[in-house]
């Protein structure tokens, strides 16, 4: 397998998930700040030109949460996901729809704001990061309660699954903020179990992160 990355980007919760498999992989750089995810030959890969890409074989992947189903299944040895048709399976497809779908796309128009108002609209565009900022807390607090629900210690209660290092991802890029996840009592002690693994670790050290890492 190849995945193509970039630090502390979508890519990293494939990364994770592929330390924790234990298979051989390879990693690609794409170089963003040299727009090498929008080259010709980048596009071909994924025509949105964002990261990642995983290809394995003849099967060419793109969008984090797809990839990181996609190695659940590929290796059920590891039990990153519960089984087929179980209501445990169903709660798994529940969070990570929302992590990608709700959590993740309310900070792409944080950091983003600009790409949701007409160009040159600088008070438009504050405007849109405040109210994600503000919808950013209202979802730290959801997850917060879906860990205080779950009985812990990961995300979806007893075992550890595809969304820990997805979640984990996501908090990461809170790390800025006045309020990041990691002060909220049961996500900062969730996130530091999270990175206490050795797969994650090696992920962040491989992509040469420096702390705080959340």
């Amino acid at each position: 397998m190849k995945l193509f990355y970039y630090p502390s980007n979508a890519s990293m919760a494939p990364h994770i998930l592929l330390e924790e498999c234990g298979q051989p992989f390879e990693l690609a750089y794409v170089d963003r700040h040299q727009s090498a995810n929008k080259s010709p030959d980048y596009l071909k890969l994924n025509p949105n030109g964002l990261i990642p890409v995983l290809i394995d074989g003849d099967l060419v992947l793109y969008e984090s949460a797809a990839i990181c189903l996609y190695l659940a299944d590929r290796y059920p040895e590891q039990q990153l996901a519960p089984a087929l048709g179980t209501p445990e399976r169903a709660r798994l497809y529940t969070w990570l729809m929302w992590l990608t779908n709700t959590f993740q796309a309310t900070l792409t128009a944080y950091f983003y704001p600009e790409r949701w108002v007409e160009e040159g609209n600088a008070a438009g565009a504050q405007q849109v990061k405040a109210r994600a900022e503000a919808k950013i807390a209202t979802l730290l607090d959801q997850l917060e309660a879906q860990l205080e629900a779950g009985g812990g210690p990961w995300l979806l209660g007893a075992h550890y699954s595809v969304l820990d290092p997805y979640a984990l991802m996501l908090c990461r890029w809170t790390r800025g903020f006045a309020q990041p996840a990691r002060a909220r009592a049961g996500i900062g002690e969730y996130l530091q179990r999270v990175l206490a693994r050795p797969a994650v670790q090696r992920a962040l050290q491989t992509e040469e992160l420096v702390q705080p890492w959340v």
